[in-house]
C-alpha cells in the first residue's frame, strides 16, 4: 500500500514522499543483512555470510539446540490413546525381542544432541576448510581482534 507524505508550506500542504512497503520491504535474490535499532534501521545488500561466526554461535548453543531439536521431535501419544501401554502393546514388545533375540533389547536411536553437535561439527569442519586459505585466516584474525577490541565489558 503506498502512502504519500505532504509538509506544510505556507498555506498548502505539498507531497513530499511516497512509501510503498512492499516495494521497500522486498529483497533482491542473495544474503543480506537487516538490523533493527532505536530511531532506525539498516540494510545491507549482498554480504558474504559470516561462517566463523555461524559457527561459533552454533557451537554455544548446542544444549538449546539439542533442546528445541527433543521438544520438537518427542513422541506424542494420539489422544485417544491410553496413557498406560497396553497388554498388546507389552506383548508387541516382546514379540520384537522374540523375533530379534536379545539384542533388540540393545537398539538404541541417536539423541537429540548428537545430533546437534553433529551439525555443529559440520559446520567446524566447513570453517576449517575455509580457514586454510591464508587470505580467509587474516582476515577471520583480524575480525576477531577488532571483536575483542570493541567487545563492551560489563561488570556485574
Amino acid at each position: 500500500m503506498k502512502k504519500v507524505f505532504y509538509e506544510k508550506k505556507g498555506r498548502k500542504y505539498v507531497p513530499v514522499a511516497e512509501y510503498d512497503n512492499q516495494l521497500m520491504d522486498s529483497l533482491p535474490k542473495g544474503n543480506h543483512l537487516v538490523m533493527c535499532y532505536p530511531g532506525g534501521t539498516s540494510r545491507r545488500f549482498n554480504i558474504d555470510p559470516n561462517y566463523a561466526a555461524l559457527i561459533a554461535a552454533g557451537r554455544v548453543a548446542e544444549d538449546t539446540i539439542s533442546k528445541k531439536i527433543m521438544e520438537s521431535t518427542e513422541i506424542r501419544r494420539n489422544s485417544r490413546m491410553p496413557k498406560e501401554l497396553t497388554p498388546g502393546q507389552l506383548l508387541a514388545g516382546d514379540n520384537l525381542v522374540k523375533e530379534f533375540g536379545d539384542d533388540a533389547r540393545q537398539l538404541e536411536w541417536p539423541s537429540a544432541r548428537e545430533g546437534a553437535e553433529a551439525a555443529v561439527k559440520a559446520m567446524q569442519d566447513e570453517a576449517v576448510k575455509l580457514l586454510e586459505n591464508p587470505t580467509v585466516k587474516k582476515a577471520y584474525d583480524h575480525f576477531m581482534l577488532v571483536c575483542e577490541l570493541t567487545k563492551e565489558n560489563t561488570y556485574e
